[in-house]
């Protein structure tokens, strides 16, 4: 049982470096698939930005750890991607709400904060930042209480997950037994018709290598237009594609309603670069997205994925977490 009062003593934060380790997933060796290899971004338009998701920034802030500790000595610890400048946010303006308050009392913290910083965040960094001082608070709870985290959100829904891959070779991951597949498109709407041809073959020949049966889904990554998925997802409609993910940039939630109405049966999903609950409502309210993909380490923190995950299950709109680190 958890001590009656509470008080965060102490909140520390560390730059997290090395390969591999911290919440950014895009900290990777060179030559990694993830960041050296064709995948169409929002900076295709540009071709010396083509070649390597690194030259135009993707790894740039790195990642951080915070580490929150309570009154009775118990830490509880998340990371999550910022860097330095995630560091000094939590210093100079978020550890100001934390220090002294009950660290159980985790939606009061993301209102004071999240209303705080709505000058200057509602989205991106702060928020990032935000979520990542949730999920230590969310530990700490866990280890007050001496439960794993999923149980003090209500416990288990299944007796069993299932995993899909994201990566260049979806042969691969079937052989490995994950239930489906992801990969990344390779060419956007600035490589003109040869890159949509490139695009089409690209994914005929996946197809081709996992069978007509097993799921194939496609990440976009916020690159493509409107006009330009309709025809993409026109030419592939052979190839039974389970999902289209991202095709549109975040802040064109309205272009969704043109492919849902273009493409009514397709699925489309988003969400992975969308922020806190007033970010998602209108996706789910406009009923246009098959599935929703926030992530727990930018969209607000375990706090505000709960509300968005509640508001989706009212229109019956699944939601599968995109999922950016440890």
């Amino acid at each position: 049982m958890a001590p009656k009062a509470l008080r965060i003593t102490k909140v520390r934060t560390f730059v997290i470096e090395g390969v591999g380790s911290g919440g950014d997933y895009h900290n990777v060796k060179g030559g990694h698939w993830l960041i050296d290899s064709p995948i169409s971004t929002p900076m295709s338009g540009w071709e010396k930005y083509r070649s390597s998701r690194t030259s135009w920034g993707i790894n740039v802030l790195g990642s951080f750890c915070v580490e929150i500790e309570s009154s009775d000595g118990t830490k509880g610890f998340a990371t999550g991607f910022g860097g330095p400048p995630a560091c000094w946010l939590v210093k100079q303006h978020f550890e100001r709400f934390l220090l002294g308050a009950d660290p159980r009392n985790t939606n009061s913290l993301f209102e004071q904060m999240y209303r705080a910083s709505m000058f200057y965040g509602r989205k991106g960094l702060p928020v990032a930042v935000i979520s990542v001082i949730d999920l230590a608070l969310w530990d700490l709870k866990g280890k007050l209480w001496n439960e794993p985290v999923y149980r003090l959100l209500g416990g288990t829904t299944r007796e069993r997950l299932h995993f899909y891959c994201t990566g260049p070779e979806p042969a691969a991951a079937q052989q490995m037994g994950f239930i489906g597949a992801k990969v990344p498109l390779p060419y956007g709407p600035d490589e003109g018709q040869m890159g949509l041809k490139k695009n089409i073959d690209f994914l005929r020949e996946h197809r081709e290598s996992v069978g007509p049966d097993f799921p194939l889904r496609v990440d976009c990554y916020m690159s493509l237009n409107v006009p330009y998925t309709i025809q993409l997802v026109k030419a592939c409609e052979d190839l039974n594609i389970d999902w289209w993910e991202e095709c549109l940039t975040p802040d064109d939630s309205d272009g969704f309603e043109q492919l849902k109405r273009a493409h009514p049966t397709v699925k489309f999903t988003t969400g992975e670069h969308e922020y806190s609950r007033y970010g998602f409502r209108k996706l789910v309210e406009g009923r246009n997205i098959d599935i929703l993909q926030p992530d727990v380490m930018w969209v607000g923190g375990m706090t505000e994925l709960q509300r968005i995950s509640a508001m989706a299950s009212a229109y019956d709109i699944p939601v599968v977490p995109h999922a950016s680190g440890p």
